[in-house]
C-alpha cells in the first residue's frame, strides 16, 4: 500500500468552490490581458489613448471596463460571505453574464480563444455550483 493512499480527501464547502472558481476567472483574465499587450500595435494604440475596440479611452469608457471587471473580482468575497440565497443568485446571475461577455470577446488571437476557452469552462462550472446549491433536508426543518 502507497503512502498517498493514506490521504484524507477532505471535501471542500461550495462556498469556497465558488470563491476559487471566480480568483481562477480572474487569473485567466489578468494573464489574457497581460499577454494581449504583445499584439501587435496595442501599446501603440493605448499611447494614443484609445481603447481597442471601444474607442477613446475615456473616464466613462475606463469606468465601465473597470466597473466590468471589478463585478468577477468581488465574487471571490461574495461567494465566501453573503447570505445563502443572494449568494445563490449573485454566482448564477454574473456566471452566465461572464460567460456571455467571453463568448463576445475571446475571437480574437489563438490565445484569446485558448483563454476564452478556460473561461467559459469556470463560469459555466459558476453557474451549474450555484444551481445546484444544496437544500436543507426536509428532515432538519422540522
Amino acid at each position: 500500500m502507497s503512502r498517498s493512499s493514506n490521504l484524507q480527501d477532505v471535501p471542500l464547502p461550495l462556498r469556497g468552490k465558488l470563491s476559487a472558481l471566480w480568483a481562477s476567472v480572474m487569473f485567466c483574465y489578468i494573464y489574457a490581458d497581460y499577454f494581449g499587450l504583445y499584439v501587435p500595435g496595442k501599446l501603440q494604440s493605448m499611447l494614443e489613448g484609445q481603447m481597442r475596440p471601444l474607442g477613446p479611452a475615456t473616464q466613462g469608457v475606463l469606468l465601465g471596463t473597470s466597473v466590468m471587471l471589478a463585478i468577477p473580482a468581488l465574487m471571490i468575497a461574495v461567494s465566501a460571505l453573503f447570505p445563502t440565497q443572494p449568494n445563490r443568485w449573485l454566482n448564477i446571475i454574473f456566471g452566465a453574464v461572464y460567460t456571455g461577455i467571453i463568448l463576445l470577446t475571446m475571437w480574437s488571437w489563438a490565445f484569446f480563444v485558448f483563454y476564452g476557452i478556460i473561461e467559459v469552462a469556470l463560469t459555466v462550472t459558476i453557474v451549474w455550483c450555484a444551481w445546484s446549491w444544496p437544500r436543507v433536508s426536509s428532515l432538519l426543518q422540522s
